[in-house]
């Protein structure tokens, strides 16, 4: 997709989306043969349920129907939210990421798997796990330390009430 295309069905969709009060997170049209998929990814600080992603799946398919900004050929609109493992890329993201668990591709090389624990302007809090036993420590990083960052799965999470009851 072109960048003039992706740029154009920004600013199509966007106050669409921002509207039922989500973030347009990412916009990509891939073909596959001769389909095209047009995703949209959408968020917001609480998340999106169901409901929301159909209401906003429905005003976006009115929206591209009375445009040509998917030109003539058929294509497939598919709106979801981002992955479990969603990369993290904008401020927003380390906020809604806080209490999860990121892996992070330092800027002067290594990686470090680590707990959000609070971020503001500047960088983040992290807490970082103990390993063989010792207890975990806490880490300060700046923006500009991070490479690359993304939100890590656990299946074995403690739930925040757990934490405070065993305190």
């Amino acid at each position: 997709m072109s960048t003039t295309q992706n740029e154009r069905l920004r600013e199509l969709l966007e106050p669409l989306v921002t509207s039922q009060g989500l973030d347009l997170e990412e916009i990509a049209v891939d073909s596959v043969g001769r389909k095209r998929v047009l995703r949209v990814v959408v968020d917001s600080d609480t998340g999106a349920d169901l409901d929301q992603i159909a209401d906003v799946s429905r005003e976006l398919s009115a929206k591209l129907d009375e445009t040509d900004a998917m030109g003539e050929g058929e294509y497939t609109l598919e709106v979801g939210t981002p992955g479990a493992e969603r990369l993290l890329t904008e401020h927003r993201h380390y906020v809604r990421a806080t209490g999860r668990l990121v892996k992070f591709q330092l800027a002067e090389g290594g990686e470090l798997v680590a707990r959000i624990l609070q971020v503001d302007d500047e960088g983040l809090d992290l807490e970082v796990p103990g390993v063989k036993g010792r207890k975990a420590t806490t880490r300060r990083i700046a923006f500009p330390e991070i490479a690359k960052a993304r939100v890590q799965v656990e299946f074995s999470r403690k739930d925040k009430n757990e934490n405070a009851e065993e305190a």
